[in-house]
């Protein structure tokens, strides 16, 4: 995997935490909402999977790929520790749990971001 195509699966699971992070945002909004199911997004790993990778021509001659589309992100029910009399099933300490874990993800993809980013301009430091 090139550091090009790493930097692109860097962005997405950005973008997909993005996703992600304003679902939870609207699940702890409408805690308190009667009847509202909370939901959560598909894993970066379904939506990876999905995705498939371009094929790169460097010659007019070679074949291509045309039929490569990404995968958009599917957000589904979440699945909820208790549901309250009120058929509202937002726990909110499930909640904070999925929110420090957008926390961590971001904090890892900008750690390897930049760990990626340092190691090229290293390589083309004169």
């Amino acid at each position: 995997m090139s550091a090009i195509q790493l930097f692109n699966v860097v962005s997405r699971h950005n973008q997909w935490l993005a996703v992600r992070q304003s679902t939870i945002a609207s699940n702890i909004a409408n805690a308190n909402t009667p009847g509202y199911k909370a939901l959560d997004v598909e894993p970066f790993e379904k939506a990876l999977d999905a995705t498939r990778l371009a094929m790169g021509a460097t010659q007019p001659g070679h074949l291509t790929d045309t039929t490569s589309q990404s995968a958009a992100v599917g957000v589904r029910k979440s699945e909820t520790w208790e549901t309250m009399h009120s058929g509202n099933n937002v726990s909110m300490e499930q909640e904070l749990i999925n929110a420090g874990d957008v926390n961590r993800a971001y904090r890892l993809n900008t750690g390897i971001a930049k760990a990626f980013h340092r190691m090229l301009l290293a390589s083309v430091k004169v």
